[in-house]
């Protein structure tokens, strides 16, 4: 989980959680809702990040033709309240995923192995393929098996041999091949020249891949998905293009770029890609992790199965209203832009793919503790006169804020996964106590406990999110747009609910450590209020993820909430993708 900011009041509630714990036990506190609780030796849920670190010091972007990986401050605590980034990124960058449309042409271009899936960019695969059983396929004895230059081919007689041990292929499946390759190789420069660059410069081996025919065996078999510790689902050399297109002509997607599958059984785990959702994207940077904690696995694996897995992100397009406005001029975030790096250029690759530029709270996100806490000993003489002045109030009445260096990538993901409890406040949008403009209507204490009346007492591990459908009306594109944010901060429409703050403490001390919301942030638009509720919910060591939508698909209790946020060396936001499993 986040590691705990430091102050007395956060060592005292941590010491209230485990006491907590001690008298009951997690799987007690989740029993009755169908989701099992992990074993202790597990973790909470067993949860393994099967991520790179995204980092300049790393060979996080193919070395050719590739935008180069950029993260640069764009606000700073002092004078300001928050620290906030900017992210200049390439689609494939890290741990990553391919869409179809990546390497197969659309149907209409003319071109060799055009199709219909070349129409399947990255937010049009269907969401149930980015989840399934991990089927690790062993072939570290092929990790360096292959002249400098080339790769080992992994033919269709490995994939049998595992069948033949295990069992047969088929829907529900994530065909994870695993090798080894980033774990050994992917280092920071200058040895980091060996995971790639040296590979296509001819002086090492390259990483195993699966020939056409693996894929095509996939695709036949109906597989969901497939993985990758190495570079690249292609070889090298000039078959890479006819890997890609054979498990593509499929509409399978796959990951690339994962590492550390020797934590994974061989078959029994929940895989999932937790992909970017970039409109009209060849694929995007991606979490990947996997469960591993058996009798969890088995409960949500029969969810997926099923197709019961529900997609809870805004889309990212320049189009419509995904980054914050500001609430005056100078303090928006960084727009989001995307640009096409190339589209089956003959002269640049067989092959299609964008960049982009934006904010790192882009779309749905997760707010970090560093967002809001600076550093320890950060001078509060260095925030501006009106911070000050809503410090001492917060302090006077919580006591001493935290602080912490906590940015996205030291967040673990155990503290982002958990059984949801969806708390409904849509009548605070759509009813008689929407609020006059440029407020935003309260989430009080008194709503959250009628929602435990009615649905059980929350518990620690809970993931409590509020479903107000504020997203789900407003995220609509610009002009319309402008009536998510841009009109409630500037005073000419109603804004999105917010917590009292009585609300985040009790969510606090009762072991919460993630909450939820369906509006565009949960400090709602008086930013004063908002300061309290960041400062809160840092100093209690609880992470929120903001501007979800579709929160209609699940029940509000029952389905279990992942969220994967791109690993992003010192990024203080979080952009990435939140599904659940019903």
């Amino acid at each position: 989980m986040i590691p705990w900011p430091r102050h007395d009041r956060t060592i005292a509630g941590f010491c209230r959680f485990l006491t907590i714990a001690g008298a009951i036990t997690l799987a007690g506190l989740v029993q009755g809702r169908g989701v099992p609780a992990a074993e202790p030796s597990a973790g909470r849920w067993g949860v393994v990040d099967l991520s790179l670190l995204v980092s300049p010091k790393n060979p996080c972007v193919w070395p050719s033709g590739m935008t180069p990986y950029q993260l640069a401050p764009t606000r700073t605590i002092g004078p300001g309240p928050y620290n906030r980034d900017v992210v200049v990124i390439d689609e494939h960058t890290g741990t990553q995923f391919d869409a179809p449309a990546h390497f197969v042409p659309p149907p209409d271009s003319g071109l060799p192995g055009a199709g219909p899936m070349g129409n399947i960019t990255g937010e049009k695969v269907e969401i149930w393929r980015f989840v399934g059983e991990a089927c690790v396929i062993d072939c570290r004895d092929h990790v360096d098996d292959a002249p400098p230059g080339e790769s080992f081919l992994i033919m269709p007689e490995v994939v049998l041999a595992w069948e033949h041990k295990h069992r047969r292929l088929g829907p529900g499946d994530v065909v994870l091949f695993r090798s080894g390759y980033t774990d050994r190789y992917y280092r920071p420069f200058p040895e980091g020249e060996r995971f790639v660059s040296s590979v296509l410069d001819r002086r090492t081996p390259g990483w195993p891949a699966p020939a056409p025919e693996t894929m095509k065996l996939l695709g036949e078999r109906q597989v969901w998905a497939a993985g990758t510790d190495g570079a690249s689902m292609g070889p090298v050399g000039p078959i890479a293009v006819a890997t890609h297109q054979a498990g593509g002509q499929y509409g399978l997607v796959w990951t690339e770029c994962a590492t550390d599958f020797g934590a994974l059984p061989e078959t029994g785990a929940l895989h999932a890609i937790l992909a970017n959702k970039h409109v009209g994207g060849s694929g995007g940077e991606a979490r990947a992790l996997a469960i591993i904690e058996p009798k969890l696995a088995a409960k949500l694996l029969t969810s997926v199965r099923a197709k019961r897995v529900a997609d809870l992100t805004v889309k990212l397009d320049e189009d419509l209203p995904v980054t914050w406005p500001g609430e005056s001029a100078g303090l928006e975030g960084a727009r989001y832009l995307g640009k096409t790096l190339n589209a089956f250029d003959p002269a640049r690759g067989p092959f299609f793919a964008r960049m982009h530029i934006l904010d790192s709270q882009a779309g749905t996100h997760l707010v970090t503790p560093s967002y809001s806490l600076p550093p320890d000993g950060f001078d509060n003489a260095r925030y501006a006169p009106e911070v000050r002045e809503t410090l001492a109030k917060y302090e006077a009445r919580f006591g001493k804020r935290g602080t912490s260096d906590v940015t996205v990538d030291k967040v673990a993901l155990d503290q982002l996964l958990g059984p949801a409890r969806v708390i409904d406040v849509r009548d605070l949008v759509e009813g008689t106590m929407a609020v006059e403009p440029g407020k935003s209507p309260a989430i009080t204490l008194e709503r959250v406990r009628q929602a435990e009346s009615k649905d059980g007492p929350i518990a620690a591990g809970d993931v409590v999110i509020f479903r107000s459908g504020y997203s789900d009306r407003f995220a609509t594109k610009f002009p319309a747009g402008a009536r998510m944010m841009a009109q409630p901060l500037a005073g000419k429409a109603a804004g999105w609910p917010t917590p009292e703050l009585e609300v985040i403490t009790y969510l606090a001390n009762k072991g919460v450590r993630l909450i939820g919301t369906d509006g565009p942030t949960l400090g709602g638009v008086d930013p004063q209020h908002a300061m309290n509720v960041y400062w809160l919910t840092g100093s209690h060591g609880v992470g929120l993820v903001e501007y979800l939508t579709g929160l209609d698909q699940i029940p509000t209790t029952g389905a279990f909430f992942l969220f994967g946020p791109i690993k992003l060396e010192g990024a203080h936001g979080g952009y990435g993708r939140a599904i659940a499993l019903y």
